[in-house]
């Protein structure tokens, strides 16, 4: 899979850190032996910002790092710029929308739990469009459609030569919950039964029986970078979404996942509830 700009600037972020770490300098006195402020640096080192890469270099030479290392991170901040699809389109989208669409273009796996809905990347359009008319009650039908286009646009990374792995831990009340009508959420069943057939997506549906669970907060993401230290959560909130990357926090949302995946059905059997749902519709 290809690298993208915001793997290239978390990745420069992170290695800057670690230099300098390394080296036993403070942000103010690495900042000052290359001219740029301690404020500066530190958005260099949290992924925040622009960076300019002779700032980069400077910085390397300072750290004691090797030639192979400092051409490699001279590349990651003048590729750091690039920018993905959705910079071109002409109407605006939210923030959050926004940063999804950056990291959701070079995941390497993405882990669902979906409590309310079926996950966005798995949704057919017109449940896409019914979620939206639900949750956007104040848009334009123009600004649905819009939402719902970008969302169909996101679907693409399923049919890429190298797509990223999807596991999905839907609770029963997303399959139970009428979306759109009867025949709409029929149709997405469907879907979800035949996208869970691929060998790149993975379904497990959580019944009710199971009780309590580890994630009774609602619903997330975890984003998988091509390393974990580029491994983010996205929660989903009224109004957009809160990204999480601290060490921390990622452990607590991969062990709840863990523990939803082992609490809910195995596969086949979710094959099945799936279907007999399906059927009853």
């Amino acid at each position: 899979m290809p690298v993208g700009p915001t793997t290239r600037r978390r990745q420069l972020g992170a290695d800057l850190r670690r230099l300098r770490e390394h080296k036993g300098l403070t942000l103010e006195e690495a900042g000052a032996r290359v001219g740029i402020s301690k404020a500066t640096l530190s958005r260099y080192e949290t992924k925040e910002g622009t960076v300019k890469w002779p700032a980069v270099d400077a910085l390397c030479r300072e750290y004691g790092a090797s030639d192979q290392e400092r051409s490699s991170l001279v590349e990651l901040a003048k590729g750091a710029r690039i920018q993905g699809w959705w910079r071109s389109l002409a109407d605006p989208i939210p923030e959050s929308m926004n940063l999804m669409l950056t990291l959701e273009d070079e995941v390497v796996s993405e882990d669902h739990y979906a409590c309310m809905y079926v996950p966005g990347l798995l949704q057919t359009r017109e449940y896409a469009e019914a979620v939206h008319r639900a949750s956007e009650r104040r848009c334009t039908d123009q600004e649905i459609h819009h939402m719902v286009d970008i969302r169909m646009k996101r679907q693409e990374l399923l049919a890429r030569t190298e797509p990223p792995h999807i596991w999905a831990v839907i609770d029963e009340a997303v399959i139970r919950r009428i979306v759109g009508g009867r025949d709409v959420m029929r149709k997405q069943l469907k879907h979800l039964c035949a996208l869970a057939a691929q060998p790149h997506i993975t379904v497990q549906i959580l019944p009710f029986e199971a009780g309590a669970h580890a994630a009774a907060v609602g619903s997330f993401v975890v984003l998988g970078g091509p390393a974990p230290e580029l491994d983010v959560v996205y929660v989903d909130i009224i109004g957009g979404g809160l990204f999480m990357e601290k060490t921390q926090e990622l452990a607590r949302y991969k062990l709840a996942f863990e523990y939803l995946r082992a609490q809910a059905l195995d596969i086949d059997l979710s094959a099945t509830f799936l279907n007999r749902v399906c059927g009853e519709l």
